[in-house]
């Protein structure tokens, strides 16, 4: 990461204008109304409304160019994140960068929260509500594959490896997006009803081994000391073009489980497996039988899923080792379905090494809750996306079997998780967490632009019931 950060390089946060305009009264249609006026009743109705939709595509104006005006910034400043990322808990430079940004917007600023979590608190001037808004900050173990002049060549160790660094998941993208929402709403602090708590969260692809972190630890350390009533976040989609948002009420995205499962065999020369309890083809009838646990042992319309992603065994090729390693995740919906899964793999793992005379041990973490939109947010808050971004650019969509660690927010409080196309139209990007994701710029004045609109109504209708 560049040395100086934002504030060096641009003289400080970009603030751009102050003042909301307030809504206009709207008066009562009359009680009775004659033959005649009930034929007037359509234009009678328009003119009594129009102030207040004049009102709200004033505010709409003024966030939009708002939004503009800082998006160029913002731009930058996400190509110097994206070109010098940083993985989980060692977010020290793009963390720095944040905090100088929202200390120049005149924002109060907490550091080290969760390692190097960054809570930005944003008072406004009228009272109301606390609402919070969250973006991370971490990059994931991935050699970036893209055109970009400004991509990561960065490298690491990483689980005593050597590896590339990409913001392979768009969480530049986040960073700089809820840096341009507190730019934009910090302008109109004098006019803001309530107060906003911008959640700068590390770790969210999860902490190195041995160490805590992400959301669950910010909370414990105090990120919602000031309690909000709701959290807002959104996450990039490589499924889905620039200019259009889509969300899921209800379950959103999976729970996300970890196991690792070590089966111990017996050590032998290649050549006499009788002499040999094969712990190889132990573990490879254990990865076949794992996967009869979704065909046979769950409703085909419940989705879930378990993947095993890391064998690790032998030294070399004509020995038979004494024990393999099996790693992977399990995805779910809901605690029931949790609970058979890890049943089942228990009574598997039991059965066969049983059978082929070996023995396993298994660690099984429940990492990650569901992301779930509260259902009653999710319908408020559907107008503000209608209204800024035409209600044919707004979808629901279905659920992911994704994890996101925003969920320990939204189980705390209400929360409305939604998702920002960021895919150049015309073009094709690698999934999430491969070489060749890409996210467009385009993306980052749509993000600062909704997610300021969401607050903003949010605050103005007050707090959830």
């Amino acid at each position: 990461m560049a040395s100086g950060g934002l504030t060096g390089g641009m003289r400080g946060a970009i603030v751009p204008g102050r003042g909301l305009p307030r809504a206009f009264p709207v008066s009562p249609a009359p009680h009775r109304m004659s033959p005649r006026n009930h034929r007037a009743l359509p234009a009678l109705l328009a003119a009594l409304l129009a102030p207040a939709a004049l009102a709200a595509q004033s505010s709409d104006a003024r966030v939009s160019a708002a939004a503009g005006r800082v998006a160029p910034a913002m731009v930058e400043v996400r190509h110097q994140i994206h070109q010098h990322p940083e993985l989980g808990n060692r977010e020290f430079h793009t963390a720095q960068l944040v905090a100088d940004h929202l200390r120049a917007l005149g924002i109060e600023v907490r550091t080290g929260v969760a390692h190097t979590g960054v809570v930005g608190i944003l008072r406004g001037g009228r009272p109301g509500p606390v609402v919070a808004v969250r973006a991370d900050m971490d990059a994931l173990p991935v050699t970036e594959n893209t055109p970009y002049p400004w991509k990561s060549t960065d490298t690491t160790t990483y689980l005593g490896q050597k590896v590339g660094v990409a913001h392979a998941c768009g969480h530049d993208v986040h960073t700089v997006v809820q840096m341009g929402v507190a730019s934009v709403l910090a302008g109109m602090r004098d006019q803001l009803p309530g107060t906003v708590v911008f959640l700068f969260q590390p770790a969210e692809e999860g902490s190195p081994p041995g160490e805590e972190g992400g959301a669950k630890l910010m909370l414990a350390e105090g990120a919602f000391t000031l309690r909000p009533s709701a959290v807002f976040g959104l996450h990039t989609f490589a499924r889905m073009d620039v200019g259009r948002i889509g969300y899921t009420p209800g379950p959103a995205m999976a729970a996300s489980d970890k196991f690792m499962v070590t089966i111990h065999g017996r050590q032998a020369h290649g050549a006499s497996p009788e002499l040999s309890v094969d712990p190889v083809v132990t573990a490879a009838q254990v990865v076949m039988a794992l996967q009869t646990i979704r065909s046979r042992n769950l409703s085909p319309f419940e989705p879930s899923v378990v993947t095993v992603g890391m064998i690790r065994g032998g030294e070399r090729f004509n020995i038979i080792p004494a024990e393999v390693r099996l790693e992977g995740t399990v995805r779910t919906f809901s605690p029931a379905t949790q609970d058979t899964v890890e049943r089942r793999m228990r009574e598997i793992l039991d059965g066969i090494t049983h059978a082929s005379g070996a023995t396993y041990t298994m660690e099984y973490q429940r990492t990650t809750p569901v992301t779930e939109n509260n259902v009653a947010l999710a319908k408020r808050m559907r107008p503000t996306l209608d209204r800024v971004m035409g209600a044919a650019n707004v979808s629901e969509i279905p659920p992911t079997t994704g994890a996101e660690d925003f969920a320990f927010f939204s189980n705390a409080v209400p929360g409305f998780f939604y998702r920002l196309g960021t895919v150049k139209p015309g073009t094709v990007s690698g999934d999430h967490h491969t070489p060749t994701f890409m996210a467009d710029d385009a993306s980052i004045p749509i993000g600062i632009r909704v997610m300021s609109d969401l607050l903003l109504d949010y605050l103005k209708g007050g707090a959830a019931q």
